[in-house]
């Protein structure tokens, strides 16, 4: 059953906050909730989102209104911008989650997007992903505890599982298994009718990630973003991955350069998943791997890459 946007009543004190797009920057959430206690896994990209979640939130769920434990399933901003908002709540990331949050401050994020109009093409398009979000008024608030490979909590009666799964999407992935609900929040281990990003890698840990949700015993299964998934939907985002992987090591084999490559290759029955220029990333970073290359393309590099996939050109200039 598709749910709509908002919040989601998934049963048995869980629920799921869905947004409305599951392009950049837009992204889901989660709450457990059982006895006294509530977990809330993931923050929104700014105030106004996060505040808005929260109202809804603690409107359907008493227990939403003094959060116990909040986790951050990995460190884009998306997912853990509005952490001020849950005051007194403990905030768990991986350890390798909350390094590489203090690297994109919101007031860095904040900082580019007003540079960003004077960036020709790629700030143009770097806008049209992250221009109606809002950044100069977020207080970085980072996790105060940090787990590696996997934390067993209780939420009331409720054991629930959080699995290190990244590297992957980004350096430490965490999905979020409450067994008694029979539901798992994967972070964005799962872009469903969108486009997976991989910023990090290696492609076998994401697989592996994908491979071990198909196994779990699970009712409910909600993206990072995108709409909720079935089993399918989890190998629909497996098969991507591997289909770009085995694309792109024979572009590699040949000599082909890896935005060449990411050009060449036809998304076929992926390019109707929102933001197929993602692939430009992907790409990178699979040469990356097969290179063993250490040192992470330039961020603007990549974004220039993507935005010239999405068709943003830069202004020609006038003639004499």
């Amino acid at each position: 059953m598709r749910m709509a946007e908002g919040l989601n009543n998934l049963g048995n004190g869980a629920w799921a906050w869905l947004a409305h797009s599951n392009s950049w920057g837009w992204s889901n959430a989660g709450l457990i909730a059982d006895g006294e206690e509530s977990l809330l896994v993931d923050t929104l990209y700014d105030l106004r989102l996060t505040s808005e979640m929260l109202k809804r939130m603690r409107a359907a769920e008493p227990l939403a209104n003094n959060i116990d434990t909040l986790v951050n399933t990995h460190a884009n901003g998306d997912h853990c911008h509005g952490n001020e908002l849950v005051s007194g709540a403990q905030i768990i990331a991986s350890t390798a989650s909350a390094a590489e949050m203090a690297e994109l401050p919101p007031e860095a994020m904040a900082a580019i997007v007003e540079a960003a109009a004077d960036m020709g093409a790629v700030g143009q398009y770097f806008l049209a992903c992250f221009g109606q979000f809002r950044f100069d008024d977020i207080c970085h608030t980072p996790p105060n505890r940090t787990f590696e490979g996997e934390l067993a909590l209780q939420v009331g009666d409720k054991p629930v599982q959080l699995i290190e799964v990244g590297p992957a999407h980004t350096r430490g992935d965490v999905l979020v298994y409450s067994p008694r609900d029979r539901t798992v929040f994967t972070g964005d281990i799962l872009f469903i009718e969108g486009t997976p990003v991989m910023w990090q890698g290696p492609v076998a840990n994401w697989i592996k990630a994908c491979q071990l949700i198909e196994a779990m015993d699970v009712e409910h299964i909600v993206p990072g973003h995108g709409p909720l998934t079935d089993k399918a939907g989890v190998s629909k985002v497996r098969h991507y991955l591997e289909y770009v992987r085995d694309e792109a090591r024979q572009r590699y084999d040949s000599g082909m350069g890896a935005f060449e490559a990411a050009r060449d290759i036809e998304l076929s029955e992926y390019s109707s998943w929102s933001d197929p220029e993602r692939i430009a990333v992907n790409v990178d970073s699979l040469y990356r791997e097969f290179s063993g290359e250490q040192t992470m393309t330039d961020i603007f590099e990549l974004f220039a890459r993507m935005a010239s996939l999405a068709g943003f050109e830069e202004p020609t200039q006038p003639s004499d």
